[in-house]
């Protein structure tokens, strides 16, 4: 997810880090007392993704002050995930992708959840060997896609019962779109903010990001707690992610963008509703 090089933007991202967490107990005790956005559900945090700690921050601008490497995403691209986190934070914030900028996000959502999905084993090792105190909740993964796939799955998706909604995707085998066998914490867990930047999606037999942008959806879709599932989609400029954007996403709810990133929010849509549409 890196490329290039840049101290001084990655020493800046990380003091953005600290001055977020700053106001999270302030913040806190106000959500307290007049109601939370972001309701945490799921099993307890695990060590690797809990706590605003001194420690994390501390560790994550020295991450970022002594590498040479700066993100996919540019500084706009960011800052529209850093606003939300700024209003939502401390939240659940699952990620498909993990990279060197997967510090930054767990900084920026100190004391939530934050989860990370990555389907390069080798890649994965890489950026887990970096975390050297352990602050990264991420998981190894694997996607029943190719990218050569996309139109025939577009093509095929509404004559398949189980693709439609009211639809799950734990263990959902009769959708091939769906995900159906991600570690048990992606659906133990209501996730207030979904960011979908991988995987790799650039090349006919690679993973691509059918399942991913689905997914999203239907999580969105199911949501029992308080607000919108807060969606951002990345590298918006191929065309499987426009296509699965506006298939099931839908541009009625997008609210912003920057670059090749989109923000999609997702209203919650009760199962007794009836709708078997994304869109």
């Amino acid at each position: 997810m890196w490329a290039g090089s840049v101290r001084p933007w990655a020493v800046a991202v990380a003091a953005s880090a600290l001055l977020l967490v700053g106001g999270l107990s302030i913040s806190s005790l106000l959500r307290s007392t007049s109601g939370s956005r972001c309701a945490f559900s799921g099993p307890p945090l695990s060590s690797a993704a809990a706590g605003a700690t001194r420690d994390q921050l501390t560790e994550t601008i020295l991450h970022y002050a002594t590498m040479s490497d700066k993100p996919q995403q540019s500084w706009a691209e960011i800052n529209i995930t850093l606003t939300v986190l700024k209003r939502r934070a401390p939240c659940n914030f699952l990620v498909f992708g993990l990279g060197l900028d997967s510090f930054m996000w767990a900084a920026f959502n100190a004391g939530g959840r934050t989860l990370f999905l990555e389907e390069d084993p080798d890649w994965y090792g890489k950026v887990i060997k970096e975390d050297k105190s352990r602050f990264l909740n991420a998981h190894a993964v694997k996607y029943p896609t190719e990218v050569r796939q996309s139109g025939e799955l577009l093509r095929k998706y509404k004559s398949e019962p189980g693709c439609l909604p009211p639809v799950e995707i734990k263990g959902n085998r009769r959708c091939p779109l769906a995900l159906p066998d991600l570690p048990a914490e992606v659906y133990e867990v209501e996730w207030d903010l979904i960011m979908v930047d991988a995987p790799k999606g650039y090349f006919a037999t690679a993973p691509g990001r059918m399942g991913a942008i689905y997914s999203a959806a239907v999580m969105g879709r199911n949501r029992r707690g308080e607000g919108k599932t807060d969606v951002f989609l990345h590298d918006v400029d191929r065309p499987v992610e426009r296509t699965y954007a506006a298939e099931f996403l839908c541009e009625k709810n997008k609210v912003d963008g920057a670059g090749r990133l989109w923000h999609f929010l997702i209203p919650p849509v009760g199962k007794e509703s009836g709708v078997q549409r994304f869109c």
